[in-house]
């Protein structure tokens, strides 16, 4: 893709018998096919990435939540009981105050907790707890739809 355009007559000064110009225009087919290349890959790693910490959510043949808040915070808790606010670990003593912090005292704000399938009721019942005794009152479970097939972490 690329064009070389001759000035005057070819003749320069002090060349001798050759023509020959090398081509010094810039080829973009290999920048543009990198750029495809890129393209595709960041369309499939994209999904991948917003899952945040690996859980193996419940099975329930729930209706999906209408997303009508579109800036729902999610709050995961592991197998092994801990807890993660986006994807950063966070101690359970300090999960009111920081929920408070990041919505302002907003009690209207939603929030998603994903919970590990091998949790005891009672592990997430303490959370829940917690967020609704600093006065939320948007909290729900996040539950696998029977007809989906599990996510490999």
């Amino acid at each position: 893709m690329g064009a070389a355009l001759q000035g005057g007559s070819g003749r320069g000064k002090g060349r001798r018998g050759a023509s020959y110009r090398p081509m010094s225009d810039i080829n973009v087919t290999p920048f543009v096919d990198v750029m495809l290349v890129l393209l595709v890959v960041f369309m499939v790693a994209a999904p991948l990435l917003t899952a945040g910490v690996p859980v193996d959510l419940p099975q329930s043949k729930a209706k999906p939540i209408k997303d009508e808040d579109n800036k729902p915070i999610e709050l995961t808790v592991t197998k092994a009981g801990d807890v993660f606010l986006g994807e950063t670990k966070v101690e359970r003593a300090r999960l009111v105050t920081l929920l408070s912090a990041m919505t302002n005292n907003d009690a209207e704000r939603r929030i998603y907790i994903r919970g590990d399938k091998s949790l005891t009721y009672g592990d997430v019942m303490d959370i829940i707890g917690a967020i609704n005794s600093a006065g939320f009152r948007k909290v729900a479970l996040i539950s696998q739809s029977s007809g989906d097939t599990p996510k490999s972490p």
